[in-house]
């Protein structure tokens, strides 16, 4: 192959790579609606992103507000409606390694001290003990009156009542210690 050939190979691969990337955060607009309810108020796509872990997207997570925001600190403190909606990319994301990730998470959220919100993080870990694969989708819907609802795949499976819970979940992705700092920013409408 001469070398403008083997040049126009790599341009055009190169080109094809981006472009590949830069179009997954398109094809999880298909997991994130523009919209979410809470408590019948209806609540705004703020930003999305994906969760990796080396080079694979194990999940989409969308972050849902009143209105946009990009003050992480005033988000978790809040205690208005908001939501995260997650979906599972990836066949990775077992049961096991989720709960892992979501333990890890809220000891990283609230600097280690899950004790006075023990009996909570159990109730809501219990909903991962079922298998989870590829496609499923998490939502968690908090309300000031309703506390934290947890559905999988549209339906109802916990509620997890009170506002420093939610504070330590919603800080699993916006804390200064989050999960990924680049999904963060994404969901924070940030881009990555």
């Amino acid at each position: 192959m001469s070398a403008s050939r083997s040049g126009v190979f790599s341009a055009v691969f190169v080109s094809l790579f981006f472009s590949f990337f830069l179009a997954m955060p398109a094809s999880a607009l298909d997991s994130m609606p523009p919209t979410l309810s809470a408590g019948g108020q209806q609540l705004v796509l703020n930003g999305m992103g994906a969760r990796t872990k080396f080079i694979l997207t194990v999940y989409h997570a969308g972050l849902y507000l009143p209105k946009k925001s990009k003050d992480a600190d005033n988000i978790i403190n809040a205690n208005q409606p908001m939501a995260v909606r997650l979906k599972i990319i990836s066949g990775f994301a077992n049961s096991k390694k989720v709960s892992h990730a979501i333990t890890t998470g809220f000891n990283k959220s609230t600097g280690g001290k899950t004790a006075p919100i023990r009996a909570q993080i159990q109730q809501f870990m219990a909903v991962f003990k079922a298998p989870i694969k590829k496609g499923d989708v998490f939502e968690f819907v908090y309300t000031p009156a309703g506390g934290t609802k947890v559905t999988k795949n549209g339906k109802g499976v916990a509620v997890v009542k009170g506002l420093p819970f939610k504070k330590a979940l919603f800080g699993i992705w916006l804390s200064k210690n989050p999960a990924q700092n680049s999904l963060k920013r994404q969901m924070l409408g940030m881009g990555g």
